[in-house]
């Protein structure tokens, strides 16, 4: 398993399992599990997890993490926008080009980042193309087969 995906993982259990209502408590306790990350990396990391802050009446707030039902919904919207802007998918290198239709690349592109596809590393939207950057690892079938699986109505 990747280091990111045992750190993601651990940041899950903590949360279920213990009240933590700061990224500073957070990155402490992730220390003492040997993860040894930047504040930057966590925020990303809550922000890929869409982790959220609970009010506790007049004690604050702390972590938590989206329902399945809210994290399946979530998913399902993505993979609509998805679908609703996509017109067709080249690859060159470690690259995958989808092309849009007019002004779709962004949600396209936001659709790929919260899809939570473990074969991409990142994204760049135009107007109408989103660049998709590859993990060198990955095969092209494999991203393909992933992006079936996230988004039925993809059809390449």
């Amino acid at each position: 398993m990747r280091e990111r995906q045992k750190r993601l993982k651990a940041i899950k259990r903590i949360i279920r399992e213990e009240r933590i209502d700061n990224q500073e408590s957070l990155l402490r306790r992730l220390e003492t599990e040997g993860f040894h990350v930047t504040q930057a990396t966590l925020s990303r990391d809550l922000k890929l997890l869409k982790v959220g802050k609970q009010a506790v009446g007049n004690d604050g707030y702390f972590y938590s993490l989206p329902s399945e039902e809210i994290r399946r919904e979530q998913e399902r919207n993505f993979a609509i926008d998805f679908a609703r802007g996509y017109v067709s998918l080249d690859f060159t290198g470690a690259f995958a080009v989808i092309r849009t239709l007019n002004g779709h690349a962004d949600s396209v592109a936001i659709a790929i980042d919260n899809l939570n596809i473990e074969a991409v590393m990142g994204t760049v939207a135009g107007d109408d193309t989103v660049f998709v950057a590859l993990r060198e690892d990955i095969s092209r079938e494999s991203f393909l087969n992933t992006l079936r699986d996230r988004v039925p109505e993809f059809d390449d």
